[in-house]
Order: structure tokens, then C-alpha cells, then sequence
């Protein structure tokens, strides 16, 4: 789902004309040896920006890294990391597997890997501990569970098992008194419909999880992948990849109460693949690889996650040719997550339709 500098007083000054916001130092990105690659700082306005139709305005920053997809921005203990799944073909991959690693954004300093073998993760705090799911290499029957403290000893436990099943990307959230993944399925036929589809199991305890019977899915009907799951005020809010045929892909978002019956916003997609993808955010980009952005081919905006950190929400994404030449990108919306998430349902309905 890497590293990036702004130009910190034309962006400023872009973004109170624009946006009437500010943008200023605060995130920044490492390399595989946890070298500071750049900052850049989120202030948002009380006001939520919104296009002309009434969408929230997500405001695209550009690219940051090459051949980094399955990302998640995250709070833990008031700090801002990214979380990372590194990928084996990664070019700052010292460890020769894929695996897992969070970079803290004040510093650039890299946690130590963890998870090794392991793909396409995400991450959840609860109170004092981090945790993270993943599956042992892609289309596996599993999804393991690690668990930390402090980022550097982790614990881990298989908590889905489920032979024939070919899993992939995965999300987590708590909702009330119970906790929820999302998770991404692929296979067999009978089980995804009109592949993806993406599946949902429950625990009380973060460790002991139950996975959802049916009608629990969204959906047989048609792709649905890479899903982002949040709970907010009763309801569950989805944003998911959705073919646009051609090839072409956007995030969309969907919303239930249930799980089983859904609304999907009006103002779908989400986002869309453009020219914007390709502005350079990262100053440390060599010029073979602002040569490789230039040139490759965009047709999706996948892998969508984001977390609200001092009033505004950071967003990762990814774009390329949706066949594995890959770039990983930031955006962002001057507000809170309530707001981006509910402003994609103008009614603000409370009873989600099939």
C-alpha cells in the first residue's frame, strides 16, 4: 500500500489560497538504513475543505517512494509512524524477505524489521500495544497476529486458519466493545463470487477471533479489494478498490451497520488516478527514478489508508499500471476522520441500503 521534502513556504502559501490551510514540517521518511529522507507538517483548519459538488477535498501531495505499496499512516503514544510492508523486491530491502517495519515520522529512524516472510499488513493501536496483522506470503490460508509493546519485541499467534481460502490484504478497527478485521479474499469461487471479496472476522480480546458466516460480505457481486476498514458512530465505513473497467481502478467507499447490508456513496470513487500522482514529493528521488515516474504508466489509485493525527487526516496510497510496477504516494484532508469518511454520504443516513 517513502521518503518525501516539501517546499515548505510555497506549499504554505498554495494551500491558504487553495485550501486555506497549512501545511507545515512534521512528517518524515527513512531509508532501509533509517537515514532522514524529509519532513513535512500537517496544520489543519477547523472547517473541512470540500470540492464544488460537496465532496471532502483530499488534497494529492505526490510521489514518495518507488516499490512500496501496503502502507498505513499511525498514532502510538502520540507519535506518528508509518507502518511499512516491505516487499522482497523493495530496493532498500537488506533482508532478502519481505517483512514488516514501522518509521517514526519525527525522527526517520526505522523499527527493527519484524514478521519476516510475512505480507501485506496493517496495523491497530489499543491502549498501550501495537499490533499488526499480515499473511505468511501472498494468497496464504492464514493471517498471523503480532503485538508489541514497544516496537522492538514481538509476540505473534495465527489467529485465522482456513484451508482453501487464498487471503491477502487485510484491515483492522474496534467497534464498541469488539474488535473487527476486513480482510481480502481471492479464492476458491464458491467462497468469492466475482472476485475479490472481502470477508470479515470479530474478537473481544484482540488474540481469540471468529470469523463472520455469511451474509456477512461485501461482495459476490462484483471486485472488491484492498479493503480499509473504520467504525465510527454504529457504522462501519469500508473503502475498497473498485474496477472501473479497462484496467482501470479507483478507491470507493462503502457503509453498514452490519455488515450485511450496505451503502455505497454517491460521490464514488473516492479518488481518482491522474497526472497529480506523478509530482515529485521527495526531493532524494535520484533523477533514474524521477525519469521511472515520469514515465510509467498510471491507471489505479489503490492500497487507501490514512489516520487523523493533529486535526487533519494523512492519507498513503499507491498508483501504477496495477500489474506490480508500483509507487507509493501521500495525500491529505484538513479535517478530521468523521468528516472525510461521513462526507463521502451527503444524507448522512443513518439506514444503509442494499
Amino acid at each position: 500500500m517513502m521518503h518525501r521534502t516539501f517546499n515548505s513556504i510555497s506549499i504554505v502559501l498554495y494551500l491558504t489560497l487553495v485550501l486555506a490551510m497549512q501545511l507545515l514540517p512534521l512528517s518524515i521518511s527513512a531509508d532501509d538504513s533509517g537515514d532522514i529522507k524529509s519532513p513535512v507538517s500537517f496544520t489543519a483548519k477547523k472547517k473541512a475543505p470540500v470540492e464544488k459538488t460537496g465532496r471532502p477535498l483530499i488534497k494529492k501531495l505526490g510521489t514518495i517512494d518507488l516499490d512500496l505499496v501496503e502502507t498505513q499512516p499511525i498514532v502510538f503514544a502520540n507519535q506518528l509512524y508509518r507502518f511499512e510492508s516491505v516487499r522482497t523486491r523493495y530496493k532498500k530491502n537488506s533482508v532478502g524477505k519481505p517483512y514488516f517495519r514501522f518509521v517514526d515520522i519525527s525522527t526517520g529512524q526505522a523499527t527493527p524489521a519484524f514478521a519476516e516472510g510475512h505480507d501485506l499488513g496493517s496495523a491497530l493501536v489499543d491502549g498501550e500495544t501495537m499490533y499488526v496483522l499480515g499473511t505468511p506470503g501472498w494468497g496464504a490460508e492464514a493471517i498471523d497476529l503480532f503485538w508489541s509493546r514497544d516496537m522492538k519485541t514481538w509476540h505473534s499467534k495465527r489467529i485465522l486458519n482456513l484451508p482453501g481460502w487464498k487471503l491477502y490484504n487485510s484491515s483492522i478497527c474496534k467497534a464498541g466493545n469488539r474488535y473487527v478485521i476486513a480482510f481480502e479474499v481471492g479464492g476458491p469461487p464458491e467462497i468469492v463470487g466475482h472476485g475479490f471479496t472481502n470477508r470479515f472476522a470479530e474478537s473481544t480480546d484482540l488474540k481469540n477471533w471468529k470469523l463472520i458466516d455469511e451474509p456477512a460480505v461485501f461482495t459476490k457481486k462484483h471486485y472488491s479489494a484492498c479493503p480499509t476498514i473504520r467504525y465510527i458512530d454504529g457504522m462501519f465505513y469500508v473503502v475498497f478498490l473498485k474496477s472501473m473497467g479497462k484496467g482501470q481502478y479507483n478507491p470507493a467507499i462503502v457503509r453498514s451497520k452490519d455488515l450485511i447490508q450496505w451503502e455505497s456513496s454517491p460521490m464514488n470513487p473516492i479518488m481518482h488516478f491522474d497526472q497529480t500522482d506523478k509530482r515529485i514529493s521527495n526531493d532524494h528521488l535520484t533523477d533514474s527514478q524521477r525519469k521511472e515516474v515520469a514515465q510509467a504508466m498510471n491507471r489505479n489509485n489503490s492500497d487507501v489508508d490514512f489516520c487523523e493525527y493533529k486535526g487533519g487526516v494523512i492519507i498513503n496510497y499507491s498508483w501504477g499500471d496495477q500489474k506490480g510496477h508500483e509507487f507509493l504516494a501521500e495525500a491529505y484532508f484538513a479535517g478530521t476522520l468523521k468528516e472525510l469518511l461521513t462526507g463521502f454520504f451527503p444524507q448522512n443516513n443513518a439506514s444503509p441500503k442494499k
